[in-house]
């Protein structure tokens, strides 16, 4: 019989700076205990950079906009899915050393084992990344 998969985790939270230390907590807390000290430290600042630019780039503060989280394992990674309803396709960029800002996926591409970034069937964009269950060699 194989093996029934876990329902991922999925969460909305509004489009502002408040949604940052919410996002992480729920995120960390839906990590098993047993996987936190190997992944809880990379999957925390991952939730923080893939939030916060959803925010800051993702969404309109006119508007009620909403930011969409699913952290799910499959094929021995945790994966993060962070969504939002923009139409822009995020890139890393090379800030030079004295800018304040624009190295979040820096520290993405740094800090996964894999990510990407796929346009919503409907509306919006989701950058995904996944975390290696095993520490990489």
């Amino acid at each position: 019989m194989p093996e029934i998969p876990r329902v991922p985790a999925h969460w909305h939270f509004p489009a502002d700076a408040a949604s940052v230390p919410r996002a992480r907590r729920a995120v960390i807390d839906s990590l098993p205990h047993a996987l936190r000290p190997h992944l809880g430290e990379d999957l925390r600042l991952l939730t923080s950079e893939l939030v916060t630019n959803a925010i800051r780039h993702g969404t309109c503060p006119r508007n009620e906009s909403l930011i969409e989280l699913v952290l799910w394992p499959a094929d021995g990674h945790y994966w993060l899915a962070v969504s939002d309803p923009g139409t822009g396709k995020p890139t890393v960029t090379h800030p030079d050393p004295t800018s304040e800002t624009g190295r979040g996926l820096l520290l993405v591409d740094h800090l996964a084992a894999t990510w990407t970034v796929r346009p919503r069937p409907t509306r919006g964009t989701s950058v995904i990344a996944g975390l290696a269950l095993r520490p990489h060699p």
